[in-house]
């Protein structure tokens, strides 16, 4: 090898980035393995398409805060929480079909932005400890709406226990409402290969909004706000005000993400379930190369493929190889190890 071929090699390493080369590679080499093991391949192909659909919309809302400097949202729980009172209370006002899905965006968004509001305000109140407040933020919302859930006056027979007729079930299935009504819309099938049209395209409008707003004067303010404040203030902006906008748009953006992820998924699931859903979203971020303080909708793309990919190939390859459950444990090794490697590096940028 040249000296030019190898620092054409070198530059593609520093581009793309160590740590995604080579988790790329390890999921190319589960894909080229998954055959030979026994495991269908346009199957697989399929459940990292669908579970990238299902996901995008939750990554995609990390970019907002990491652009104006107030790092990785790990209080997303607050937002999917503003999208489960948006579902429920869809289906508690009776809308049925593709209404639900819509209606429960209508509810949810208001729920978004009182919580957002008070959120953002919070960050604004400890600038430098944004994600250990936030942490504490998304945990203790969701142990609030543990006992909401109990107490709140739900009525339909679809989501309240039997029994006793009052508080919400953990699972609600959402068969007759919103189910699958984005995978379903323009879906393709290629022999075994299912490919979710709608929920892909739906994904592609809202990161081709958040693409066009980071490049209007307000998302160029919010971008020099996350680059440095100073400069930012000094230069006349209301940093507050701007980072106060992108907490509010983050959490609706995860008010959406949710309804996406359960529209896919098919049920509702309340009480605990979404007390850990930040990890996976900041794993799959940093895996596509984002840092605390910069991130790119490219970083949203590859690193959802990634993750998804990694979490969807390897317990089935292990599975068939060793048979042994080993769903858990990738989802651990991945999600943890890629937040405590982004954590490490939190002064750089994305490559």
């Amino acid at each position: 090898m040249t000296t030019n071929e190898k620092g054409a090699v070198r530059r593609f390493i520093d581009g793309f980035g160590l740590p995604r080369l080579i988790i790329t590679l390890f999921l190319l080499s589960l894909l080229i393995l998954a055959p030979f093991v026994g495991a269908d391949l346009p199957t697989q192909i399929t459940n990292i398409i669908a579970r990238f659909s299902w996901n995008g919309v939750l990554v995609l809302a990390m970019v907002p805060m990491v652009h104006s400097g107030c790092g990785l949202n790990f209080g997303l729980p607050l937002g999917i929480i503003s999208g489960l009172l948006g579902a429920t209370l869809s289906i508690e006002f009776g809308f049925t079909g593709a209404l639900s899905f819509v209606m429960a965006i209508v509810i949810a968004t208001p729920f978004a932005l009182v919580f957002g509001t008070g959120y953002g305000w919070l960050l604004n109140k400890i600038k430098g400890g944004e994600m250990m407040i936030a942490t504490y933020v998304g945990f203790s919302s969701v142990s609030m709406m543990c006992m909401m859930w109990l107490v709140l006056p739900y009525h339909s027979p679809n989501m309240v226990w039997g029994l006793s007729g009052k508080g919400l079930r953990t699972t609600i299935s959402l068969e007759g409402y919103y189910n699958q009504v984005l995978a379903n819309f323009l879906q393709l099938r290629i022999g075994k290969l299912v490919i979710p049209t709608g929920t892909l395209l739906f994904f592609a409008v809202l990161a081709f909004a958040i693409w066009a707003f980071l490049h209007t004067k307000t998302g160029t303010a919010m971008t020099a706000v996350g680059s440095n404040a100073t400069f930012a203030r000094a230069a006349g902006i209301n940093v507050d005000k701007i980072r106060l906008l992108s907490v509010v748009m983050s959490t609706w953006l995860a008010a959406v993400g949710i309804l996406v992820y359960e529209q896919g998924f098919g049920f509702v699931q309340l009480y605990m379930a979404p007390f850990y859903m930040a990890l996976p979203a900041v794993s799959a971020i940093l895996i596509g190369g984002a840092s605390v303080n910069k991130a790119s909708i490219s970083n949203v793309v590859i690193g959802t493929i990634l993750f998804q990919g990694i979490v969807t190939m390897t317990p089935t390859i292990m599975n068939n190889l060793i048979h042994m459950d080993l769903s858990e444990i990738v989802r651990i090794i991945v999600s943890q190890g890629m937040i405590l490697y982004a954590l490490t590096r939190k002064t750089e940028g994305a490559k």
